[in-house]
């Protein structure tokens, strides 16, 4: 019984709040510009019709978080190559600027500085520049890994080679929630539904409060509130019970969402180079 209890209180422990302010660790938040996402018809986003013909154009967010002189990298945004070559296929056009390494010279950090790439879910928008950070552990929620390592998804296998095969590098999987630092800052949230094992993050920052970044639970700020499920997601039952879930935790935590592919969400964290603390 006690082994039982112990299991079930375990996971709530990750909501926790960090500890007091003499031990709050020392913690900054950047976002980084990885890619522009055009789409000429919003119409797949909802099975339910509600943006039929719709343009509009999306942003590509990644996050990178120092916890001391550890570094957690949030999604990696499209592939490198797009850099000066846009690629259009279906309704998307997929365009980049700078890569994600070239930002971060910016405020220097390396590659090999990078402990952990920590990825919402499989998809090439979140995924395209995983493979420049070789030597980090990579965290992913294990229903997406098991996907990637099958070869269900072939586009997904290739970009994260480096942690597939013989020769693979250290990737660190789990079913449920993950706390990325051990300390309560960054906490990985299962979030399925858009994919088997899609994630958010939460992040806690001692000075700007707490963050919920998305990943692809939304893609922009009018499915909070219509609920727009997108025709192309893997479980539509999933995905409305992780909007429930996620919403409570907004709430209870007053935390600040951002939406990763809004580009009405790039104004709630400072402007590349300047972090949030």
């Amino acid at each position: 019984m006690m082994k039982t209890i112990a299991r079930w209180l375990a996971p709530m422990a990750l909501f926790a709040a960090p500890a007091a302010a003499q031990d709050t660790p020392d913690i900054e938040m950047w976002r980084l510009d990885c890619g522009v996402i055009d789409l000429s018809d919003s119409g797949p986003f909802s099975d339910g019709h509600l943006y039929d013909g719709e343009p509009r154009t999306l942003t590509d967010s990644c996050y990178v978080i120092r916890n001391g002189d550890r570094y957690l990298l949030w999604d990696t945004g499209v592939s490198s190559s797009l850099i000066g070559n846009p690629v259009s296929q279906f309704i998307f056009t997929m365009s980049l600027e700078r890569s994600i390494v070239d930002q971060l010279a910016d405020i220097d950090i390396s590659p090999e500085q990078v402990t952990f790439v920590g990825l919402s879910h499989y998809h090439g928008d979140h995924i395209g520049q995983a493979a420049e950070f070789p030597g980090a552990t990579l965290l992913m929620n294990s229903r997406d890994l098991a996907v990637v390592r099958s070869g269900a998804n072939a586009e997904a296998t290739a970009a994260l080679a480096p942690w597939i095969g013989e020769d693979a590098g250290e990737a660190l999987n789990f079913s449920g929630d993950h706390d990325v630092f051990g300390d309560g800052s960054v906490t990985i949230l299962s979030m399925p539904g858009h994919t088997p094992g899609h994630s958010s993050l939460l992040v806690r920052l001692p000075e700007s409060g707490n963050f919920l970044l998305t990943g692809d639970l939304y893609h922009f700020r009018e499915q909070i509130e219509n609920r727009g499920v997108p025709a192309f997601n893997t479980d539509r039952a999933d995905t409305l019970a992780s909007f429930e879930r996620f919403g409570q935790i907004d709430a209870s935590l007053d935390a600040i969402i951002v939406i990763q592919h809004d580009p009405g969400d790039i104004e709630r964290l400072p402007a590349f180079p300047a972090s949030a603390r």
